[in-house]
């Protein structure tokens, strides 16, 4: 199994719009304990460069868009994430960087795990 994957969630769509509904331990493969957002980037702004010892993430782009380089030491690849009912699910040891964000981007974050900078790689 893979230390990084996209995970896709099912949108209610009707005239008045969209609605998508995540539970913890069913659209979310965890009990979330932290939620933080990332928006009004600078231009040209890049975030990450670490990799956490035991935090899971769920990373949605909720607005905009942005690209993610994930690598877990024996796999690197690239997401673009540019639509708010598809996540990237992100798990421990995996070295991050988020680069490419546009200027609407709203990057919601999902946490399994309290902020604790002793984490942090």
């Amino acid at each position: 199994m893979t230390n990084f994957r996209l995970l896709r969630f099912d949108p209610i769509t009707d005239g008045r719009g969209s609605l998508t509904a995540l539970q913890n331990n069913c659209e979310i493969p965890f009990e979330v304990k932290r939620i933080y957002y990332i928006y009004n980037l600078a231009d040209n702004v890049s975030r990450g460069f670490h990799a956490h010892r035991a935090l899971r993430q769920l990373a949605i782009c909720i607005n905009g868009k942005c690209r993610f380089e994930l690598d877990d030491g024996s796999q690197r690849e690239s997401f673009v994430l540019d639509s708010p009912d598809v996540g990237l699910l992100i798990d421990h040891m995996v070295w991050r960087e988020m680069h490419d964000f546009s200027k609407d981007c709203i990057l919601l974050v999902l946490a399994d795990q309290l902020y604790d900078e002793a984490d942090y790689i």
